[in-house]
């Protein structure tokens, strides 16, 4: 059964924890859903994964990190991104599992086997698509923004009533073989 191996995750990572992040001139957090669907062969349905929990984006003007932070409170995983590379950082076995890449993109697709948007999120978070990569405007409606950019469909809600944060929408095709990825963010509120 898929649920329990999932679960027993999260209550072995509620044991081991990474240390606090370095501090960052703009910070993030939030909620986060995530939502990973693989294709099935003719006739089977396809398979679906879900994660929930907590994140906090730390910036600045030459690193990014990202914690992952599971139902219980725990950090589950930690990406990190200089101008030289970037890491993804799992508590395992009472230690720290480290593994390397060229870039966010590129490490989460050799982990994980589909994209996470990290670099992405550092513009999207503040509403825009990042300056310094192509991007195409899609049709909006009132205050809400919508693009694409990096391969993501970006649809970004402003603050509301009762909730002080953006909320962004972020959804990606399958593509090559990799499978279609929906990630829903609800920020806490504007960046400290």
């Amino acid at each position: 059964m898929k649920a329990r191996p999932l679960l027993l995750l999260f209550l072995l990572s509620a044991c081991a924890g990474l240390p606090p992040p370095k501090g960052a001139d703009h910070r993030y957090a939030g909620r986060f859903s995530l939502a990973v669907t693989r294709a099935a062969p003719a006739g089977e349905a396809p398979q679906r994964d879900a994660w929930t929990g907590r994140f906090t984006l730390q910036v600045d003007a030459r690193s990014l990190t990202l914690d992952l932070v599971s139902p219980l409170g725990s950090t589950i995983a930690r990406f990190e991104t200089d101008p030289q590379e970037a890491r993804l950082l799992v508590p395992s076995g009472g230690g720290v599992r480290v593994e390397h890449g060229p870039d966010a993109r590129v490490l989460s697709e050799q982990v994980l086997g589909w994209s996470l948007p990290v670099t992405g999120m550092v513009d999207w978070v503040e509403g825009r698509p990042s300056p310094a990569r192509p991007y195409l405007p899609l049709a909006t409606s009132g205050d809400v923004a919508r693009f694409e950019q990096d391969g993501w469909s970006v649809t970004v809600e402003p603050p509301a009533e009762g909730r002080p944060g953006r909320r962004l929408q972020l959804d990606r095709d399958s593509q090559d073989g990799a499978p279609a990825v929906a990630l829903r963010v609800v920020l806490d509120g504007p960046a400290s």
